[in-house]
């Protein structure tokens, strides 16, 4: 049993030799330990901090981002509502043009009809009086006494006119 219990003289030094080491380690290595610890604590609050105001950060431009997406799409929309527009636009008068362009086209078209219509027709006239005051000259040449065969004299002019 004595094995078991301690004597008194190695429970004094054990005690003494405590004592010592702790008011050593107390009066320089305490206050260091203690520093440092304070320190890594003021550091770890300061990086919490810290990443709390990024991650505040990252939303707000997050949010930010989020609103310029939106204005950007917004204003590619009226971009491309724009160009619809401006294309149906310059369509509508290329056709406008198109037209006034095609009646004008058939405008003069019917112009130059009449044209050489009303100047065929003063040819026939102009032929069909040379006609008559040829067929007239002839007749009046002729000078027939008998009427019957002046009548068979302008048939057969009339005729050989039709041939024509």
């Amino acid at each position: 049993m004595s094995l078991l219990l301690p004597h008194l003289g190695l429970i004094f030094w054990t005690l003494l030799a405590f004592l010592i080491v702790f008011f050593i380690l107390k009066k320089f290595a305490w206050s260091a330990i203690l520093k440092g610890l304070n320190e890594r604590e003021t550091n770890i609050s300061e990086a919490i901090a810290s990443a709390e105001k990024v991650k505040k950060e990252m939303a707000q431009l997050k949010s930010e981002n989020e609103t310029l997406l939106a204005a950007a799409r917004e204003e590619r929309t009226a971009m491309l509502k724009e160009a619809k527009e401006i294309k149906d636009k310059m369509i509508n008068d290329a056709k406008n043009d198109a037209k006034e362009q095609a009646a004008r086209i058939i405008a003069e078209a019917q112009a130059t009809i009449n044209q050489q219509k009303m100047a065929a027709l003063t040819d026939i006239k102009n032929q069909v009086g040379k006609m008559v005051v040829e067929v007239s000259e002839k007749i009046i040449r002729k000078q027939l006494s008998n009427p019957s065969e002046q009548e068979q004299y302008i048939n057969t002019l009339t005729q050989d006119i039709k041939l024509n």
